[in-house]
């Protein structure tokens, strides 16, 4: 979800949007959110072994990665590229579309 942290809303709404798509549950957390530079991507490491790519203004649910055999703890994207470091120690590099 992206909410609204401005101190006072008036009133208003706070959520602004819901990134959809990504299963989880008690044993498939989403972990450690970050947004692209350009603000057009966020993603989020799973428990799942997967990261998830939202398009941040649909909010549709671009890219589901896989690769690692453990949880992602970290994601990072620079540019075209999105980095992902996960509990079995291993870090996968890769490019957006």
């Amino acid at each position: 979800m992206m909410w609204d942290v401005k101190p006072y809303c008036g009133g208003e709404t706070r959520l602004v949007k819901c990134f959809m798509g990504a299963s989880h549950n008690f044993e498939r957390n989403l972990l450690k959110c970050a947004w692209s530079q350009d603000e057009k991507f966020v993603t989020a490491g799973s428990a799942d072994r997967t990261v998830n790519v939202w398009d941040s203004e649909s909010g549709e649910l671009r890219h589901r990665l896989g690769g690692h055999q453990g949880s992602v703890n970290e994601t990072s994207i620079c540019g075209s590229l999105i980095a992902s470091g996960s509990s079995d120690r291993t870090v996968v590099v890769g490019m957006l579309e």
